[in-house]
């Protein structure tokens, strides 16, 4: 996907231009925007693969415009960036939607190699998309389509965002196997890196919050103590 558009969100003018800068470098094409309104706009008149967005934005905050971005296009890939060094922001930016958070300062090749992994990743997905069409992965009433991409319980289509679809999947192709936060972001994520396990537990909250009856007492995915989640293909009394 190296003609993937992205476009760029951050009201500091000198760093936006060494982001977009960096990006063109690397093969992407990149639009910018300074507010968070702007940023709308820019996105109903032409979506891109994926958004970098600042946290801390004049007119409209960066968690705001994630969630307005994620109520209306739910298959955008969202990286959020952010001042701010505690658990907690970055934790609320994932709550809205975000996919993935970057936190100041940073380093260019960082930011660039976090790009390249998620539209990537994008690109697998797609590529999975064209398995046969009859592999719908089916548990009780809980059906996953690879290839429209589309969840349902009881018959009821949910609203899942392109991460959170993705780690499903995973997990329900590989039923009743744990797997260890750092294999989900190795295989889920394409990130190797230790001190984002938040964002793997992040996502599996707001993933039962949509597909379990008891979020608090999970019958899909469980967690596995002292090693982290599996699928659970058959439920537990």
């Amino acid at each position: 996907m190296q003609n993937s558009r992205i476009l760029v969100v951050e009201d500091d003018t000198e760093l936006c231009e060494l982001v977009a800068g960096r990006l063109r470098e690397a093969g992407y094409e990149v639009d910018t925007a300074a507010t968070g309104v702007e940023a709308l706009r820019r996105v109903e008149a032409h979506v891109p693969d994926l958004v970098i967005l600042d946290i801390m934005l004049p007119e409209l905050d960066g968690l705001e415009v994630c969630r307005r971005l994620r109520a209306s296009h739910p298959l955008l890939y969202i990286i959020m960036l952010t001042a701010r060094t505690g658990e907690v922001d970055r934790v609320v930016g994932l709550e809205v939607g975000a996919d993935d958070y970057v936190t100041k300062p940073f380093s260019l090749h960082e930011l660039v190699a976090r790009v390249r992994s998620a539209l990537r990743r994008l690109r697998l997905t797609q590529e999975q998309a064209m398995e046969p069409a009859d592999a719908i992965l089916a548990y009780d009433d809980l059906s996953i389509d690879p290839m429209r991409r589309e969840v349902r319980r009881a018959g009821d289509l949910l609203h899942l965002t392109v991460r959170e679809f993705d780690l499903l999947v995973f997990l329900t192709r590989h039923p009743d196997r744990p797997f260890t936060r750092m294999q989900l972001l190795d295989k889920v994520w394409d990130i190797q890196y230790e001190g984002y396990d938040r964002t793997v537990d992040s996502h599996v909250q707001r993933l039962r919050a949509k597909i379990e009856d008891d979020p608090g007492n999970p019958r899909f995915i469980r967690t596995v103590w002292g090693v982290g989640y599996k699928f659970q293909s058959e439920a537990l009394e």
